[in-house]
């Protein structure tokens, strides 16, 4: 049986857009901003970190990281991202969305500081430095994901929650692009200053020791935005629907929200003690939430695991494909500064066309066409491009643009498409005292994805023939099959989609049942995943 709304949730989910609105997407989108700086930036400047640390005197290539400590490089922030995910998001839960979200930020300033003084008289010592501080950091940054989705949620209107939701997680974009204009800016700056002979005619010369300083300040700026952002992320109030499903405390809830709305509510606390006597106080490993919410978990979970395997795999390699297609010049025809540059400018180049337009399209596009749309259309798409690239892969070897386009391209339809809808779907179908740790287990299952591309692209994508290998690594499927792999992962994403229940236009408690008593909500719980229509 139907109870009726609280008035103060009502009112947040028939609220006109409003200033409020626009200051918690800027105040939980800098955190994301910051978030993909950081994961992102590192794929930047490994192979200077290879340069500088890994050099061989007389080798004929510049050094590079070894297998494991590159793995361990791009992938410790990644292990630390998943498990920040599933702490924070259960700890949302627990302590409420504000009290955790100043934590979280002040890792993240704290950690890439730490990741930018790794200072070390061994190469493996200032490593192990790095990768201690890039876990601790990727911990601060999982926790980013469960609380700024649920924030957001919980702070919009439902007609266009999709929309700010999309336009927080959009900042990821901006934070990626940010990475590589950083990186150019450091990296032109120092190629002025210290204009030196590329390896092939000056090994050692090629990389002057003021290049160490070129990482460090690329890695220490995304500290900055962090920091910023911290004395408005503790102005903000507690969410209503913590504060009132949660918390149960009526009163606080209605204050907070009179304040924000700029409108009289009235505290309902009979109307919130009479919804926790309903049945709807089960627990996440109960069978009630296995019967009411189990495939819709199942359903967030693979879907973001498939996405990661292949959107992490891209972005944190593409200096290797670039460089496989011949986009980035030979290493040993540049300097250690002047590599930089150019991976930056590649890096910058996709993101300006394919990355941070996909995610402004889901923005503008997601509340009128839906999330279920959005997604099986961006996986069905990232599936044709990728196998567009791996089938006629030796013509695009001699066809450097023809390939850059066709990569940008599987980017658009990534972040227009699943990159985007994994992250707001989850903030969306879980009620409110499991919402934040529903996520975070979503968002840990798609880190588990990134962890995946991460350290087995690495292998993979080495060439199937052993002379041309990177030093220390055994031959792969190279590039061309790795996209074959990636492109069945796309696949089966799209197949795992008809899981998740659309959500557009419909209230939080509406979608996780929380208005519901007894065993009509079971029902309601079992028909949604079949209801991809939803008028606004």
């Amino acid at each position: 049986m139907a109870k009726e709304q609280l008035q103060v949730l009502n009112a947040l989910d028939v609220a006109k857009t409003q200033w409020y609105h626009f200051t918690a997407i800027v105040i939980a989108g800098m955190g994301f901003f910051t978030d993909a700086y950081d994961l992102f930036c590192i794929s930047l400047v490994t192979k200077l970190l290879g340069r500088i640390y890994y050099h061989v005197d007389g080798h004929p290539k510049p050094g590079t990281l070894p297998p494991n400590v590159a793995a361990a490089v791009n992938g410790v922030a990644l292990c630390g991202t998943l498990a920040g995910q599933l702490f924070f998001g259960w700890l949302g839960d627990k302590m409420g969305r504000k009290r955790v979200y100043g934590m979280t930020l002040m890792l993240m300033v704290i950690c890439s500081i730490g990741s930018a003084l790794s200072f070390s008289n061994t190469p493996k010592s200032v490593i192990a430095t790095l990768c201690f501080f890039r876990f601790w950091l990727g911990f601060g940054i999982g926790g980013d994901y469960p609380l700024s989705a649920t924030i957001m949620s919980e702070y919009a209107n439902k007609k266009t929650r999709g929309a700010f939701i999309a336009a927080v997680f959009a900042m990821q974009g901006f934070g990626i692009l940010a990475g590589g204009m950083v990186a150019i800016i450091v990296s032109a700056a120092f190629k002025a200053k210290y204009d030196v002979p590329p390896y092939s005619v000056d090994p050692v010369g090629s990389t002057v020791p003021q290049a160490d300083y070129v990482w460090r300040i690329i890695v220490i700026f995304g500290a900055l935005p962090a920091a910023l952002t911290y004395y408005w992320r503790m102005k903000m109030p507690e969410t209503a629907r913590y504060t009132a499903l949660v918390a149960k405390n009526a009163k606080q809830a209605a204050s907070d929200m009179s304040k924000v709305l700029q409108m009289d509510i009235q505290p309902e606390q009979e109307k919130i003690e009479d919804l926790g006597k309903s049945s709807n106080s089960f627990g996440l490993f109960s069978r009630e939430f296995a019967r009411r919410h189990g495939m819709h978990l199942l359903g967030t979970t693979t879907t973001w695991f498939l996405l990661d395997i292949a959107f992490y795999s891209q972005n944190l390699f593409q200096k290797d494909i670039f460089s496989a297609v011949g986009w980035i010049p030979k290493p040993q025809t540049m300097n250690a500064i002047q590599e930089v540059f150019k991976i930056a400018r590649a890096q910058t180049l996709i993101a300006l066309c394919g990355t941070v337009p996909g995610y402004w399209f889901t923005v503008a596009l997601i509340d009128h066409i839906g999330r279920f749309t959005i997604q099986v259309m961006g996986f069905f798409f990232m599936t044709v491009f990728m196998i567009a690239l791996a089938v006629p892969y030796n013509h695009w070897t001699h066809h450097h643009i023809g390939f850059v386009v066709m990569y940008g391209l599987t980017f658009f339809f990534a972040n227009f498409g699943p990159n985007s809808t994994t992250f707001i779907v989850p903030a969306e179908i879980f009620p409110a005292r499991l919402r934040s740790t529903c996520h975070g287990i979503s968002a840990a299952a798609g880190k588990a994805g990134a962890i995946i591309g991460a350290f087995g692209f690495l292998y993979a994508a080495q060439s199937t023939d052993k002379n041309l290998t990177d030093a220390g690594y055994p031959p792969g499927i190279g590039v061309r099959n790795s996209l074959f792999v990636l492109a069945g992962c796309s696949v089966l994403g799209l197949l795992f989609t008809f899981l998740v229940p659309e959500s557009k236009g419909r209230s939080l408690e509406d979608l996780s049942n929380e208005n519901e008593d007894g065993e009509d909500s079971v029902e309601l719980a079992a028909g949604a995943g079949h209801n991809r229509t939803v008028p606004v």
